[in-house]
């Protein structure tokens, strides 16, 4: 290959390069005030046209950063994210720092981040992202902190929550899952055996609420990992695949004229009746995601 030829080959490359790099580097900054005087510090990155947009809230004691692989797991599957520092957290601790929050009490620090929710939805809505394309991902209290916040926008296409609990700081789940109607996801680690119960009990109450409709409720687990842990590159995917298809399709119940007759049963070569196979049993999941 010539000088020149190599010349315009490598040229090709980093202008390639360049290009990606500024695509992907739609991540900026922004500030966020609430209702009660904060100022929040957040990273917003569009959407795609047509897919959705997350709002990341992350766990206690932790920051947005917390959320840096999953970030860029999103942005290359199209999807857009507000990421923020909640109240206390992270850079935004103009009003004070979480170690100094009251711990207890219905109208703490904590329940009061449902207000960080709110601006962060009233940001998307400046930007013409109605509410049916917000979903709420948190981890931790992060997820509790979501689940509450459902309460006062009940059209938001989901829920994600990522190792709920009953109780993070005085901020509950149950009760305002028993309210929420919409597509839930909810992921915990079985090693923790008081999570995992506590998980599973909000799953059944969202289920529950769904009006026990097939599909809207997704459960998925790892048996060691928590918390913002549970993001890695075994979940991811599937969280991914939620996002783009947060219902699974009904499952249909049988006609009464579709009874098997003892000649339509499988059988083998020696004419022993057969089960279905794996790949056929997996067609027809749980309604509870299990």
């Amino acid at each position: 290959m010539s000088t020149i030829k190599k010349s315009i080959v490598l040229l090709a490359v980093l202008c390639s390069f360049l290009l990606g790099s500024v695509l992907r580097a739609k991540e900026v900054p922004v500030t966020l005030s609430t209702q009660d005087g904060w100022q929040l510090v957040a990273v917003y990155q569009p959407a795609q046209t047509d897919k959705k947009t997350v709002i990341l809230l992350h766990d206690l004691n932790k920051n947005k950063e917390a959320f840096t692989s999953f970030k860029a797991s999103l942005a290359k599957a199209g999807f857009g994210y507000l990421a923020l520092d909640l109240r206390g957290h992270g850079q935004s601790t103009g009003n004070g720092e979480v170690r100094t929050f009251v711990r207890e009490g219905v109208d703490n620090p904590f329940n009061k981040m449902t207000r960080d929710v709110d601006a962060a939805i009233n940001f998307l809505q400046k930007k013409g992202i109605p509410e049916e394309q917000i979903v709420l991902l948190g981890a931790g209290l992060g997820a509790n902190v979501a689940a509450k916040s459902s309460t006062f926008w009940p059209k938001i296409s989901a829920l994600a929550l990522i190792s709920p609990t009953s109780n993070v700081r005085d901020v509950l789940s149950i009760p305002p899952m028993r309210l929420y109607k919409g597509n839930v996801l909810i992921a915990a680690g079985a090693s923790d055996k008081k999570m995992f119960l506590e998980a599973s009990v909000i799953r059944n109450v969202a289920f529950l609420a769904s009006d026990q409709e097939s599909g809207r409720i997704t459960f998925l687990t790892a048996y060691d990992l928590k918390s913002h842990e549970m993001l890695d590159k075994y979940l991811i995917p599937t969280v991914l695949q939620w996002l783009q298809t947060p219902q699974r399709p009904e499952i249909l119940p049988d006609s009464p004229s579709a009874n098997l007759e003892l000649k339509d049963i499988p059988v083998d070569t020696t004419g022993i009746a057969v089960a279905p196979s794996s790949t056929e049993e997996s067609l027809v999941p749980s309604v509870l995601g299990e």
